[in-house]
């Protein structure tokens, strides 16, 4: 709950900057939601296990293989981001949906990679801090926009000028 809050708190405010740690942050989003699906119930330190392995995958490729990074981690962020909005309006998410949130996301970050990754570490950050503090209280989708909202606005904010229309 707290790491959860944590690590969406970073990605808010430093998600673009940090761009190692928002593609080490959607494989271990990933790898934690993929488990359950790829090896049934499992128990808790599995999970945590096979998102520690995600996480650690993509840090390393955001180290190294920067352009290979940038299509794992916008497929990982868009796959994931259509599940926890699948699962948050009540729908099973199906495959095809977090298939093609995953196109969109790589998509999206080759096209456009500040902008974008602005806007999907702000979507992230925003939807793990609501995912934690979630499992405390009710968490009304108005303040997952509002957490959204700043994310974009500090991140833009120190977006060089010069970089603000390039792509």
């Amino acid at each position: 709950m707290i790491i959860s809050v944590l690590m969406g708190m970073m990605l808010l405010v430093a998600g673009r900057r940090l761009f190692w740690l928002f593609v080490a942050v959607a494989g271990f989003v990933a790898g934690l939601q993929a488990a359950p699906m790829i090896f049934g119930p499992q128990p808790f330190w599995l999970l945590w296990a096979a998102g520690l392995i995600g996480g650690a995958i993509g840090a390393v490729l955001a180290l190294f293989f920067q352009h290979i990074a940038i299509g794992v981690g916008g497929f990982l962020a868009g796959s994931a981001l259509a599940f926890q909005l699948m699962a948050f309006l009540g729908r099973y998410p199906s495959g095809w949906i977090i298939l093609v949130g995953g196109i969109v996301g790589a998509v999206a970050l080759f096209l456009v990679f500040d902008w974008a990754l602005i806007l999907l570490s702000s979507m992230a950050g925003a939807v793990l801090v609501g995912d934690g503090m979630g499992r405390v209280t009710f968490v009304h989708p108005a303040m997952l926009m509002v957490l959204f909202v700043i994310g974009v606005a500090i991140q833009g904010a120190w977006l060089p000028a010069s970089r603000k229309t390039d792509r």
